[in-house]
């Protein structure tokens, strides 16, 4: 497997594609609350869907750059020294459009490589057994893969997100009725039986029924279900939505880092030279966000 250095400054610095997962968890568990998806990406179940690079630094892993298949942009998961993530971005992993989490830290290095659009700081949670505080309920239910259906039409009303019926059946979802109609509901993003972890997402209340607890409760469902099997459950929550923080709060999580979360443009891409074509012709790019 060929490897190449990458920096005058940091000439020892290589980087190449990795596949041993134990290697690969090692590192991952520095930090298993911050590399939480891509713990989970380690089992088998989601493994083929990832490509890892890493860096070494002699004999020493010192970064790893983890991209998760799929349609562009791809998600793409960062973790350790500046410099070895770069190295790995130039070399190894190297999407022309991708979502790129990373620490702070790092953002001016993969600068060097994409052009990162602004967006507000994202903030991971966690909780575990013996900080948990259950919900009160207010009714939620267990979903099953007969209700992707209706599951569906309540997300495409935020962010038009799509589930199959084999998702809700390997994961953990819960939902609120009012009057029959599906008003709120959480989830999973992905967990790991054999890590013990799991990641709470897809959470949205309907507009109409907002401000009534419902998020919490559906939230609080899914993370005591997982609780009965996984170490430390985690979750995403944008800084710049208190509210959210807060009824987070409530169920017992806590804030563990601040990381940043950006659309990323590889320069010197066909694709960066046609986005930044259109954005001159356009004129300046209206900022969205997600309720």
């Amino acid at each position: 497997m060929a490897s190449v250095a990458i920096s005058r400054r940091e000439a020892a610095i290589t980087a190449a594609v990795a596949s041993d997962r134990a290697l690969l968890r090692g590192f991952l568990e520095r930090d298993r609350l911050y590399a939480a998806y891509a713990i989970c990406d380690l089992d088998d179940r989601e493994f083929g869907r990832t490509r890892w690079g890493a860096a070494w630094s002699g004999d020493a892993i010192v970064a790893i750059v983890m991209e998760y298949s799929g349609a562009s942009p791809q998600p793409v998961f960062a973790m350790g020294r500046e410099d070895g993530i770069v190295a790995v971005l130039r070399n190894v992993i190297r999407p022309r459009l991708a979502f790129i989490a990373a620490l702070p830290s790092a953002v001016p290095a993969i600068g060097a490589v994409y052009r990162l659009d602004a967006g507000p700081q994202m903030v991971r949670m966690w909780v575990d057994r013996a900080r948990f505080r259950p919900a009160d309920d207010p009714g939620v239910e267990r979903l099953i893969p007969s209700d992707a259906g209706e599951l569906n039409r309540l997300y495409q009303l935020g962010f038009g997100a799509w589930l199959p019926p084999q998702a809700i059946a390997e994961g953990v979802y819960y939902g609120l009725r009012v009057r029959g109609r599906l008003v709120a509901a959480a989830g999973t993003h992905v967990a790991s039986p054999a890590a013990r972890l799991a990641v709470v997402g897809n959470v949205l209340t309907h507009g109409d029924f907002r401000g009534r607890g419902y998020a919490t409760a559906v939230t609080g469902a899914v993370t005591a279900e997982l609780l009965r099997s996984c170490d430390h459950v985690v979750l995403n929550v944008r800084a710049d939505n208190p509210p959210a923080i807060s009824a987070y709060r409530h169920l017992g999580y806590a804030e563990h880092l601040r990381f940043e979360e950006r659309l990323a443009h590889r320069l010197g891409s066909p694709w960066s030279e046609l986005a930044d074509a259109l954005r001159r012709r356009l004129g300046p790019r209206k900022e969205s966000s997600f309720p």
